[in-house]
């Protein structure tokens, strides 16, 4: 069996065992790869290439908001896909190619990833969803993150608010955006879930006219996340 692995060694507070780990997959014969460049690896992506009856190959794909990590599993909650579905299992390929230097970025069907271009479709996305208010056609914005912090996403979310697109934003930590202000955000409302578990997933629902497109993965709307980070977010297809 060929294994590789891109494992991200800068992690908070948690460096000593990430080396630990890498090496443990070295000596067992992984082929280990340790990040790119001056970016943080923060996607969480798995793909395996089996073959099975009438000797058909399947490729069977992991798409996740969390790591593969068993303690935090018992108290984070993360959402994942598990699929066969060939449209996804392109892209992760086509991206680990990428990520590993093997080719240049294309385009993905169901992926949007940075330090590539998520800012400008997550604005994109936005854009829509007020274009379509102002056009008096059904519209809404659901998110649920970890944190808030770009300026011009938000700003966005501003002015898809000002166009009557209703906005609710689930947010745990950071959130710089502030709802309610008359001639601003009256159509944005914020809360944050503080339960047993830490809220871990993020996820991106747009109305899109009443055939929703709901993206899933391991990004916060930071600029971290969107110019320093390899992140990647999936379409629910």
């Amino acid at each position: 069996k060929h294994v590789a692995v891109l494992f991200e060694v800068k992690a908070r507070f948690d460096e000593e065992n990430n080396l630990r780990e890498a090496q443990r997959l070295q000596k067992a014969g992984c082929f280990v790869i340790y990040g790119v460049g001056s970016l943080k690896t923060h996607t969480k992506l798995l793909m395996i290439v089996r073959k099975e009856e009438e000797d058909k190959v399947y490729r069977y794909v992991h798409l996740s908001s969390g790591n593969y990590n068993e303690a935090t599993s018992r108290f984070y909650v993360d959402i994942g896909l598990l699929t066969t579905k060939e449209v996804y299992a392109n892209d992760v390929s086509e991206f680990f190619n990428v990520i590993t230097g093997h080719s240049q970025p294309s385009t993905y069907r169901n992926l949007i990833t940075s330090p590539r271009d998520m800012r400008i479709q997550l604005c994109n996305l936005v854009k829509r969803e007020a274009e379509n208010a102002r056009a008096g056609m059904a519209s809404g914005i659901v998110i649920k993150l970890n944190s808030l912090q770009d300026k011009e996403l938000i700003d966005e979310l501003y002015a898809a608010s000002q166009a009557g697109v209703t906005i609710r934003l689930i947010v745990r930590g950071m959130c710089c955006l502030r709802p309610g202000r008359k001639g601003l955000s009256e159509n944005i409302e914020v809360i944050s879930i503080v339960g047993e578990y830490l809220e871990h997933s993020r996820i991106y629902y747009f109305h899109n006219t009443g055939t929703p497109k709901v993206y899933i993965g391991s990004a916060d709307a930071m600029v971290r996340s969107f110019d320093r980070r390899i992140e990647s977010l999936f379409l629910l297809d």
